[in-house]
């Protein structure tokens, strides 16, 4: 297992959680009333419900309570998971893969049924260029869809877009939960790229890979999000110097 593709995969996940916690605080100061500031979430605070959702059915902690949104945003409590350390973990970050995924399987319904036109984007952060290459990736796609030929749908996959990267960050207590577990799977990985064991070192890069191009489509979309955002970062900008 490749110890620089292992860290550059760590530093793009660290990457799209401080991304959505940047937009979130941008969108939460640029848009002065709550109410309409919860309707441009909305879709993605009910998804990232969704994700601790399934993460508990995955792992076996039993639900207690579900708020799909409401004026405070959403929450799921529920009990221990069946799987100690790892369940918790799983739970906790579920809105970090599935999310991206989500809006993966949109951006296909959208070029598929609405006529949107999107670039081949990069398959993995292999390397500082390939970060490059996905910047103007997306500019191309804002001047395909909005100059050359403009297409309203493509505006209603923009709210889409941002609204899901504004809920991909974990809460403070998904952190809280998670930490103790995320520290042993690190701690586990070493353990595997050091033990010279042919099918675990196998299954752990597999298991990379799937990490990276869940982190990878978080940084695509992530972008994309930043893009439309930069309006509300100047406004920002604008009320904090005022």
């Amino acid at each position: 297992m490749d110890a620089g593709a292992f860290l550059l995969i760590t530093a793009s996940g660290i990457a799209v959680v401080a991304l959505s916690y940047c937009l979130d605080r941008i969108w939460a100061s640029a848009v002065p009333f709550h109410t309409a500031y919860l309707i441009i979430r909305a879709p993605g605070i009910i998804l990232h419900e969704c994700s601790h959702i399934l993460g508990c059915l995955l792992t076996g902690a039993r639900i207690r309570n579900i708020v799909l949104l409401s004026k405070d945003g959403g929450s799921v409590t529920y009990s221990r998971p069946a799987i100690p350390f790892l369940g918790d973990v799983i739970i906790s970050t579920a809105p970090l893969f599935i999310i991206p995924l989500a809006l993966s399987v949109m951006t296909w319904f959208f070029a598929s049924y609405a006529g949107c036109v999107f670039p081949v984007f990069p398959a993995a952060l292999a390397s500082p260029a390939t970060l490059m290459d996905l910047g103007r990736a997306v500019g191309s796609m804002f001047l395909d869809n909005l100059i050359i030929r403009f297409n309203g749908w493509f505006l209603l996959y923009l709210y889409l877009t941002v609204s899901l990267v504004l809920s991909v960050a974990p809460s403070t207590q998904d952190m809280r939960n998670a930490a103790a577990g995320s520290i042993l799977l690190i701690i586990a990985g070493i353990l595997v790229a050091w033990s010279g064991i042919p099918w675990a070192i196998s299954a752990a890069e597999e298991l990379v890979r799937l990490t990276g191009y869940g982190f990878m489509l978080g940084l695509v979309f992530g972008l994309i999000a930043l893009f439309v955002s930069l309006p509300a970062a100047a406004w920002h900008l604008f009320r904090r110097s005022g």
